[in-house]
């Protein structure tokens, strides 16, 4: 269940879905300045959770109009902003990991807390990866850049929920090398 922890903050169920994990490091993407980033993937059927995205997408339109318009004489209407849930079956047709997803991308420059399910400290940076499970807290805002306008997604604490299978086909030493004895000499 999603919940709403302000108007613009929310709280997602803990099961959706982590990818593109870069949540220990910052990364830079084409020479922009690093951020804390993550892929937050909601399924279509937890609506929820998307309700309450959508409602804090709108309060942050309602309370950024004065951003939006900047030297404006309007705000632009809200169906004609960016918006950062973005539906995973029409942008990626032909991706199986991403069929009745939704999806959000969120970052943030200061480094998100990451907790387990009983709020420990998740300090093993091996524990987070792409394909964990778990709940995110997420803030949303309106944005000006002058070419463009919109309502991003900020990532602001993140809660492992459950393990599942690693996303991008990168297989453990464990899995690589299970099943093999000793002697087995594959160069012979």
């Amino acid at each position: 269940m999603a919940k709403i922890m302000s108007s613009t903050k929310v709280i997602t169920s803990p099961e959706t879905l982590w990818s593109y994990v870069h949540v220990t490091q910052p990364q830079s993407i084409n020479g922009s300045e690093p951020k804390y980033s993550i892929q937050v993937r909601i399924k279509k059927t937890d609506t929820k959770t998307i309700d309450a995205v959508q409602k804090a997408m709108r309060a942050a339109y309602e309370e950024g109009q004065a951003k939006l318009k900047g030297t404006g004489k309007s705000v632009p209407p809200y169906d004609t902003l960016k918006k950062p849930l973005r539906d995973g079956d029409q942008e990626f047709p032909d991706d199986e990991s991403m069929a009745g997803y939704y999806f959000i991308n969120a970052n943030n420059r200061q480094k998100p807390g990451v907790v387990d399910r009983d709020r420990n400290p998740i300090l093993d940076p091996d524990e987070i990866y792409s394909g964990c499970f778990g709940r995110c807290s997420l803030g949303f805002f309106a944005y000006n850049t002058g070419s463009s306008k919109g309502i991003a997604c900020a990532i602001n604490n993140l809660q492992k929920w459950n393990d599942g299978p690693r996303l991008g086909g990168h297989a453990t030493a464990e899995e690589d090398f299970a099943g093999l004895d000793d002697d087995d000499d594959f160069l012979s």
